[in-house]
């Protein structure tokens, strides 16, 4: 199936994150976050000196991972520096290209959507296969992270009660159920297939109604709050899945695709020991982990270095 879910909306641009974006990366740039960097995070300069360049997108979760990689690189001695917040992937990936930074976050079914957005995703393997032969030669990707940050069907805490729904439960479970329930997401899950049309399908799922809010944001969360839906469309590492207690069921058919998070890198910028540091990184990040530390930097204000020190030590990487 071609992925034109979460991360194909070029580039995870959700309500209410750019601003959350913009006050971290202000934060880096002021000196009291990870950022070493204050200069114009486009300039075009390599660095010559052995630097290893870190960048991320312009949202928060990016500049998160970013900094987990930045501190992961250090603790190896490897010199880092970081461009946070720099934009889209129409312009990271051009740096990444001339060298001007050397590492960014990457989400594979994502990147591979922009390389080639006919590009069939069956697994996860496949899809970085596929992603590595049509990029730049000059690039490659490393490890996949068990992390994903894409849709899901989630349901509130009270349907999952009423219903004995946890977070071990997967989508199938719903089909007896899902002619009581009414399901909210943007006005294009409603026609696509990685939406209603693939819910039907792969599942068997016909819903009692549909809500037309938005993609993931303030609207579709606030209408499954309130139970006006009792299943929306929600990415996998939003934080209001565990303010309100959400519970995301589990997709084993791979209908949203994959969003597994991956180190892009500059081939000729980064050591052995750089690459393996990366490595172990994605080898310990899994969806939990970077959920719970999304929610610390987005709801509890925690400046994303100190949140992504605190994760490395706890997985025994710093």
């Amino acid at each position: 199936m071609t992925s034109t879910a979460a991360h194909s909306r070029s580039l995870r641009s959700r309500p209410g994150l750019a601003a959350l974006a913009l006050a971290a990366a202000t934060a880096l740039l002021a000196g009291c976050s990870s950022s070493d960097d204050t200069s114009d995070p486009l300039a075009e300069k390599t660095a010559d000196d052995g630097t290893v360049v870190v960048g991320s997108n312009n949202f928060a979760e990016s500049i998160l991972i970013a900094d987990i990689y930045g501190e992961a690189l250090k603790a190896k001695g490897v010199k880092v520096s970081y461009k946070p917040n720099i934009g889209s992937r129409e312009t990271t990936y051009g740096l990444l290209k001339n060298g001007s930074i050397t590492v960014l976050p990457e989400y594979n079914g994502s990147l591979l959507a922009y390389l080639d957005p006919k590009a069939e995703q069956k697994t996860a393997e496949a899809v970085n296969a596929t992603a590595k032969s049509k990029l730049d030669s000059k690039l490659t990707l490393l490890n996949s992270a068990p992390a994903e940050d894409k849709d899901s069907v989630s349901i509130n805490a009270e349907t999952a009660k009423k219903y004995s729904l946890t977070s071990q439960s997967t989508l199938a479970d719903l089909k007896d159920i899902a002619p009581q329930l009414a399901i909210g997401g943007s006005p294009e899950f409603q026609t696509r297939q990685q939406g209603l049309l693939g819910l039907q399908s792969v599942y068997g799922l016909k819903f009692k109604s549909f809500k037309a809010l938005d993609a993931g944001g303030p609207l579709t969360q606030a209408a499954l709050t309130k139970n006006t839906v009792q299943a929306a469309d929600i990415f996998t590492t939003d934080p209001t899945i565990v303010k309100e207690k959400f519970v995301v069921l589990q997709d084993p058919k791979n209908l949203f695709g994959f969003a597994n998070v991956t180190p892009l890198v500059y081939k000729s910028g980064l050591s052995q020991d750089g690459v393996a540091a990366l490595n172990a990184v994605s080898a310990k990040l899994d969806t939990k982990s970077l959920l719970e530390m999304d929610s610390q930097v987005q709801l509890e204000n925690k400046d994303p270095l100190d949140v992504a020190q605190a994760w490395l030590k706890s997985a025994g990487l710093s």
